[in-house]
Parts: structure tokens; C-alpha cells; sequence
């Protein structure tokens, strides 16, 4: 899971990113509004942590763009700010929940957990689609149709979970390249490309009908023909 952590207060943001980092989740962290807008619209998170105080722009306004543009990423808002007033106007601005500082770490993990559970069809650390299913616990891929296994890489596993919790989506080669090997990495697209090679002949080794179609000139696409 890729949690995308708007914080300007360095210590807060190292704070919170190790603990995030603590509970496996993969955290990029952002001192401003304007990046962390930038970041959420590039689709790749799964959950946004959004301080309310933030220079270039304010955790509410950066709620109210992801909004406009139609993405439903969960949003917790984070404020010091107490008054009911402020609650409400991050409500409105398309926040999911809201917590005011200074908050016990176990009760945004149990919010965090609580809002990836209600935008996910994971349950269990397992995720399905068509006639495949994902357990990412133990990185295994299983065709129900077959009731063929075999054991994924962690590249290949991280794949899958993204295209899955995106069916009906084409994610382009830069959104799967950012997602899996994050924006500092120095993978360039044609890793996509082989990972998705792999991914294919995983599919094609359990007898999924599932599989992964190239859109030319788009991106992927995860598609389920059932024959």
C-alpha cells in the first residue's frame, strides 16, 4: 500500500513516515500543497495523510482539487486546529476523516486501516479479480478456475495489486514505473515492460483467463475474458 504524507513540519513528517514505514506501507512525503496535489493526481496512491497548515497551498484546497478532478483517494485530514467549524469545512472539502493533533499513533493506523478496507476489495490480504486471486501475504497467485499456484516476485506481486485495485483502468508505463520503483528510482520504462512479461507468463502458467492487454500508445490494462 503507497500512502502519500502531506506534512511541512520536518519533524512531524519523519515522524509519521517512520511509523507508516513501521506498519509496511510505503509512504512519499511532501512539505506543500502544490507537490502533494501533484502527487495525489498522478493516481498511484492508495491514501492521502493531509495536514491542513501547508505552504503554497492548505490541506483543504488540496482536497477539494483531488475532489474536482473526480479521484476518490481515502483523505485523512490532520489539523491543529480543534474547532468544530474547521472539522467540517475539511469534511466538505472531501477529506474522509479528520484528526486534531496532537493524536495517539495507534488511532490514525486503526483510521488509516479502517479507510483502505472500505476502498479496497482486499480482505485479508487477499485481492481478486476475474479468476485470479492475490494473497499478498504470501506473495502467491491462484486461478480459481484451475486451482493452479505459484509463487510471485515482489515486483510482480506489487503489479498485480495495482492493476487489480484499478480494474477498469489503463495505467500508463510512468504511473506503473512511479508506483512500483518510486520517483526517485532510475528505472526507466522498459523495466515495465519486462516485469509485465513476467506478470503474463504467471498468468499464463496458473490458466487465468485474467490477463494483461497492452493499449497501444496508453499504457495496460487488466482484463478478465471469461470463455
Amino acid at each position: 500500500m503507497k500512502i502519500l504524507l502531506a506534512e511541512d513540519e520536518k519533524r512531524m513528517a519523519q515522524s509519521l513516515s517512520e511509523l507508516l514505514r513501521q506498519e509496511n506501507y510505503e509512504v512519499d512525503v511532501f512539505g506543500d500543497g502544490s507537490s502533494a496535489l501533484d502527487a495525489a493526481l498522478s493516481g498511484i496512491y492508495d491514501a492521502a495523510v493531509l495536514d491542513v497548515m501547508m505552504p503554497g497551498m492548505d490541506g483543504f484546497t488540496v482536497a477539494k482539487n483531488i475532489r474536482k478532478e473526480g479521484i476518490s483517494l481515502p483523505i485523512i485530514m490532520l489539523t491543529a486546529l480543534s474547532d468544530v467549524d474547521d472539522k467540517v469545512t475539511g469534511l466538505d472539502s472531501g477529506a474522509d476523516d479528520y484528526l486534531t493533533k496532537p493524536f495517539m499513533a495507534k488511532e490514525l493506523l486503526a483510521r488509516l486501516r479502517a479507510l483502505l478496507r472500505r476502498n479496497s476489495n482486499i480482505e485479508d490480504g487477499r485481492l481478486s479479480y476475474g479468476d485470479i486471486v492475490l494473497d499478498t501475504g504470501d506473495a502467491t497467485l491462484t486461478c480459481t478456475a484451475t486451482s493452479q499456484s505459484v509463487r510471485l516476485s515482489e515486483k510482480e506481486m506489487r503489479i498485480l495489486e495495482y492493476m487489480i485495485s484499478n480494474k477498469g483502468r489503463i495505467l500508463s508505463r510512468e504511473q506503473l514505473a512511479v508506483r512500483i520503483w518510486g520517483y526517485e528510482s532510475d528505472a526507466e520504462y522498459n523495466n515495465v515492460e519486462v516485469y509485465m512479461s513476467f506478470t503474463r507468463k504467471k498468468l499464463s502458467f496458473v490458466g487465468a483467463a485474467t490477463s494483461i492487454k497492452a493499449v497501444r500508445g496508453v499504457g495496460y490494462e487488466l482484463r478478465y475474458d471469461d470463455v
